[in-house]
């Protein structure tokens, strides 16, 4: 199968090497800026749905997989921090209270094309100051969503996850292995 995930996540990559399965990297340019009124949920789908759309075109005949991942407040919405500073701020406000990581998923090729939501709520244990301080300093939450990564020394900070792990990694895997083989067909 010509298989193309367009995410240049390593994470994303690590799940599916993981799964045994083989595919080349094509990223397009997509601006990802919440619309006005999106829900978290619509907003990451929309933005799977734009990666995946960008790139079909560039690999006829290949199933393309494009995923985002939304950490979310309610209807706040945590994007990757500016900063250090700005992690920081974002992993107090997640300290003690759960909250939703939303990872939509959007597959096509010669079969045709699906996308699926899928969310898993989290919750973090109490955080210090020194505990986020620790954290920020090995430069971690800098490119995450919701300035953490589960699958790294933000594991740490997490007391319990409701739903898929995957799902918070970045690519609800069960969901993309289902999406790909409708995608790839017969």
């Amino acid at each position: 199968m010509n298989l193309v995930l367009a995410s240049k996540s390593p994470r994303r990559a690590w799940l599916l090497q993981s799964a045994g399965l083989s595919f080349r990297v094509v990223v397009a340019g997509v601006e990802e800026t919440r619309r006005t009124g999106e829900s978290p949920p619509e907003y990451a789908l929309r933005l799977a749905r734009e990666k995946r759309d960008a790139v079909v075109p560039m690999v006829p005949g290949a199933v393309v997989l494009a995923a985002d991942t939304v950490v979310a407040l309610g209807e706040d919405v945590l994007e990757k921090p500016r900063d250090a500073a700005d992690a920081a701020v974002m992993l107090r406000r997640l300290s003690a209270v759960e909250h939703a990581v939303h990872t939509a998923v959007a597959a096509a090729g010669p079969a045709g094309a699906a996308h699926r939501v899928v969310t898993a709520r989290v919750r973090f244990r109490p955080l210090s100051d020194e505990d986020i301080s620790r954290y920020v300093a090995t430069g971690e939450p800098l490119d995450k969503a919701g300035a953490y990564g589960i699958q790294g020394d933000g594991g740490a900070l997490v007391d319990e996850v409701h739903g898929s792990y995957t799902t918070v990694v970045g690519l609800p895997l069960r969901e993309a292995l289902e999406l790909i083989a409708g995608a790839r067909g017969p």
